[in-house]
């Protein structure tokens, strides 16, 4: 079975973002920009890292991600958000989209991705994760 397949768990915590896909955000055919996706995702992971940080955090990398199916205006977009890797100054977020699209109640993975965040201080430098409490 594929990740993309609806019949695939979805995520039962609770999400790091909910958003609407809007129109202003879409292609002449009703499409979500992937950009724009992709900023969603990132603002997910960059909550949970900032979080899991005690302070500020930048994106220094996106890999592996994947579009499995497209988001339509109208789709309430979930990004769930968790840690996967914990380094000296950075963190690894996978971050999974899922759309519930209209009125229904089934929920479809729609990309996921692992971001990676750097903790930097006050002048923007590199500085250590804290020990988790």
């Amino acid at each position: 079975m594929s990740a993309s397949d609806a019949s695939d768990p979805a995520p039962q915590s609770e999400p790091a973002l909910r958003a609407i896909a809007m129109p202003a955000d879409a292609n002449p055919h009703g499409d979500i920009f992937g950009g724009w996706l992709l900023s969603q995702m990132d603002l997910a992971g960059s909550t949970v890292a900032t979080r899991r940080a005690k302070g500020r955090v930048v994106t220094v990398a996106i890999t592996a991600m994947t579009f499995h199916r497209p988001v339509f205006v109208g789709d309430e977009v979930s990004c769930y958000a968790e840690i996967t890797k914990i380094g000296r100054t950075s963190i690894t977020v996978k971050v999974e989209s899922w759309a519930r699209r209209g009125r229904g109640e089934e929920r479809i993975e729609v990309t996921e991705g692992l971001f990676t965040y750097v903790a930097v201080d006050s002048e923007r430098r590199p500085c250590p994760i804290p020990e988790a409490a």
